[in-house]
């Protein structure tokens, strides 16, 4: 935790997926649904962090994975044009959803969902990230249901870690340009 002026929690850390989060949708039985967030000082806006986030070191590797594997290329411009909402498909995912403060995409399969929102935090002039992501099981009773869901409770553990690196990166990067521009 840092603490400062107003003392806020930097922090990454599990939390309760807000009511109004377009990732709601998918927080019923049969779905698998996270939720972390952390504070930085400062008005971050939801385009700033929907490009940084995908704009890190980190992300930088998943997208050079998903260019060899699944011929999904992207470039930072991309992601820039994603954030300011001028463009509806990124890499592996499509836009499933906009709000003013929130993002949600849709990977190609349709499987997988991935959620930022930004949240003023005005008491304590800083603003609350959140990250979060859904699974989508397959339909009920097809052959796949049972080592899919085993294959996914073996990988949850990793999937939470990289969910914290993730958004960790991106509050890194957005706290470093934060104290450039002081």
């Amino acid at each position: 935790m840092t603490v400062g002026p107003a003392s806020i929690d930097t922090r990454v850390r599990p939390a309760t997926l807000p009511q109004a989060a377009l990732l709601q949708r998918y927080n019923r039985p049969g779905c698998y649904t996270d939720c972390y967030c952390c504070d930085v000082y400062g008005n971050v806006s939801q385009a700033d962090f929907v490009s940084r986030f995908y704009c890190t070191t980190l992300f930088r590797a998943e997208r050079l994975v998903l260019r060899l594997f699944a011929r999904s290329p992207s470039s930072d411009a991309q992601a820039l044009a994603l954030a300011k909402g001028e463009r509806d498909q990124f890499a592996a995912w499509t836009v499933e959803a906009r709000a003013d403060h929130q993002l949600l995409m849709c990977d190609l399969a349709g499987r997988t969902r991935s959620w930022l929102m930004t949240e003023s935090i005005a008491s304590q002039s800083g603003t609350r990230l959140y990250f979060g992501s859904a699974v989508v099981h397959a339909a009920q009773g097809t052959g796949d249901d049972r080592s899919t869901s085993a294959l996914f409770k073996l990988l949850l553990p990793a999937h939470r870690l990289y969910s914290v690196a993730l958004l960790s990166a991106a509050r890194r990067t957005l706290t470093r340009n934060a104290r450039l521009r002081s």
